[in-house]
């Protein structure tokens, strides 16, 4: 499996004497996806801003592969292919599904370069590509804006993928949607792991139970409790801490 590792060891952060994170360890393999879960203040947002660098940790070893992300600004961890979708898409309301993806493209960004790019073939493949693997083909010439909720989180996510990330964050995709939409986000997000490495941040028991991967349980900023999803739901520090609120 082509890719690399994301390794956390030994990382906190504090902000005015909280510990938002406390001695925090975590390993990601290439390729594989990891639900992480925990209650409000348990320093999964925290952990997420550390990796991509908007916040420094103040301890610990934070790195994807050979790259040290404490020595690195945000937009350098962003060029290593370390892809974040917040729980809030932003996604362009009077373009088209295609153009957003268009848009998101690894396209040169000069002034001068960008008056000369045409979408090439292989581009536009990407794209199609991209499309059919959100499940957004039949609606790729629709405004952004008229998109369900769902969607729109789909296109995000899309967006990202015309990116080629090697590790791709997110945040609570789930919250706000129908059934049937988180079914369908369970399924583009199995799919998409494997080939690249997925770190999923929910509060959705039975989402996290659909991904079906191994999922980390934090609490006060430290890793509680690691498995499948059976085992940490019938952990008992987890059920006092969490599942039984």
């Amino acid at each position: 499996m082509k890719g690399n590792s994301l390794y956390l060891d030994g990382v906190s952060v504090v902000f005015d004497g909280f510990r938002a994170l406390n001695n925090l360890s975590l390993i990601v393999e290439p390729g594989e996806m990891r639900a992480v879960i925990g209650p409000n203040g348990a320093g999964k947002t925290t952990m997420m801003d550390v990796i991509t660098g908007k916040t420094r940790p103040t301890a610990g070893t934070v790195r994807f592969g050979d790259h040290d992300l404490t020595r690195m600004d945000e937009a350098s961890i962003a060029n290593l292919g370390i892809g974040r979708k917040f729980q809030k898409p932003t996604v362009f309301d009077a373009l088209t599904v295609f153009e957003n993806l268009e848009l998101a493209l690894k396209a040169p960004r000069g002034t001068l370069a960008a008056l000369h790019w045409r979408l090439g073939t292989e581009a536009h493949e990407k794209i199609d590509e991209t499309l059919s693997e959100i499940g957004l083909t039949a609606g790729a010439q629709d405004l952004a804006g008229i998109l369900s909720h769902g969607q729109r989180q789909w296109l995000e996510i899309g967006m990202l993928l015309m990116q080629d990330p090697q590790l791709l964050l997110v945040d609570e995709p789930v919250a706000g949607m129908t059934d049937q939409e988180t079914e369908h986000t369970a399924a583009l997000l199995r799919r998409i792991a494997g080939t690249r490495s997925v770190v999923v941040v929910e509060h959705d028991l039975e989402f996290v139970r659909a991904l079906g991967r191994k999922v980390t349980v934090l609490h006060e900023g430290t890793v509680l409790s690691e498995g499948p999803i059976d085992q940490v739901q019938g952990d008992p520090r987890v059920i006092e801490v969490y599942l039984g609120r």
